[in-house]
């Protein structure tokens, strides 16, 4: 990879102000992050919300999330970590959620749980785990035997940063792991990109079981390198490795993370909509984790990706820092995304005109900026 032309327009062809640029970038973007996370938050709920919206009466908080808050407090607590003040207390919040966890009912929010706890209070693991049972969750649970691609890598992630937190505080869970990620890679095809469930003879399954989304490449490359660094599996990080470098090879000529993979042929189905956590968290978020664990350099792709927030199909900038949002993402209209949908499960190629009735979405959800001090926070761009 450190041969490609990407990487040495980076690392050899006036690299300096490329690094410059992107530590700014980097910089703007999490000051505008953690600003932008406050009026998210609702005090009397102790929730994060499900979205912040600009309408007719000007910028709107709306529902509320326990899935976003679990992900956005991540992201605040390595924020914290690196020396910045996070604007909500992070210690409440996550003691409200785990008062009474009726409301986990699917894997993917108890590995969410587990991740959490692991980053923010790894003193409170071994009761969160007794709790709920995570030895016999994917027994029980119907995610996991439907064999949802997203919800088994939070479930694995969770599991492999609560070994890392506290391997001798917490009982075993190298079987259930294992378990796992045995699952989670039966979803993966030879090209290297993952489904977006088990490919079984249900209706759910045979329709969407080889198109994978973008959350469907990023969140089990992130899984599988904390699988491997957790559980001392180095050979899993090929899986990871595979999976990193086909998304890569799919990169758009602007930097976009493409939406649809079909996991049989590794090629895109979809593009769009385009969303820009993709580009400024999600992405640099897997990459650079599995940069750091198996020695490859991933920046190129990461420096394109972010350079998008600014340099789109549609020539705007995504970020607002009257309000310190970066909008969700450059969409098509609903008559041609519904026709962009159904060709993707069918397998078909999107025409040449997808540039064709784009629009900005005018919403920003917590996760998103979560997210991208989670990938960043504790991260700046350095000479190879």
């Amino acid at each position: 990879m450190s041969d490609t032309p990407a990487f040495r327009a980076i690392a050899e062809g006036g690299p300096v102000h490329e690094m410059e640029e992107m530590n700014r970038t980097i910089d703007r973007l999490t000051a505008l992050a953690a600003a932008g996370l406050a009026p998210m938050f609702d005090k009397e709920k102790q929730l994060f919300c499900f979205t912040l919206k600009q309408t007719e009466r000007g910028i709107v908080r709306q529902g509320a999330s326990r899935r976003y808050t679990m992900m956005t407090l991540m992201g605040l607590r390595r924020f914290e970590e690196r020396g910045g003040i996070s604007p909500v207390q992070i210690a409440p919040v996550l003691e409200g959620l785990l008062a009474n966890l009726k409301w986990i009912d699917n894997i993917g929010d108890l590995g969410l749980l587990l991740w959490l706890c692991s980053i923010a209070a790894p003193e409170l693991l071994s009761d969160t785990e007794y709790r709920l049972d995570v030895e016999h969750a994917l027994a029980r649970s119907r995610h996991a035997h439907q064999g949802y691609t997203m919800e088994l890598a939070w479930f694995l992630t969770g599991l492999s940063h609560a070994k890392m937190a506290c391997p001798n505080k917490v009982r075993d869970m190298t079987a259930v792991a294992r378990d796992a990620y045995h699952m989670l890679i039966k979803n993966q095809g030879e090209s290297g990109t993952f489904g977006h469930l088990a490919n079984s003879q249900m209706f759910s399954g045979i329709l969407r079981g080889k198109i994978g989304s973008f959350a469907d490449q990023v969140y089990p490359i992130y899984a599988i390198t904390k699988f491997a660094q957790a559980f001392n599996q180095e050979t899993a990080l090929e899986r990871a490795l595979d999976c990193a470098l086909a998304i890569c090879e799919s990169q758009g000529p602007l930097g976009q993370w493409w939406w649809h993979y079909d996991s049989a042929s590794g090629r895109v189905t979809g593009r769009f909509p385009v969303f820009s956590v993709h580009q400024h968290g999600m992405a640099p978020m897997a990459l650079l984790a599995l940069g750091e664990a198996a020695n490859y350099d991933f920046t190129p792709w990461i420096y394109r990706g972010l350079q998008w927030i600014r340099r789109n199909e549609l020539g705007l900038d995504m970020e607002d820092s009257s309000l310190n949002v970066v909008w969700r993402s450059i969409y098509p209209g609903t008559a041609i995304r519904m026709m962009r949908t159904a060709g993707a499960l069918l397998g078909r190629r999107e025409d040449k005109n997808s540039r064709r009735g784009l629009k900005v979405m005018p919403e920003c959800r917590p996760y998103e900026l979560g997210w991208l001090l989670y990938a960043f926070a504790p991260w700046r761009y350095q000479r190879p």
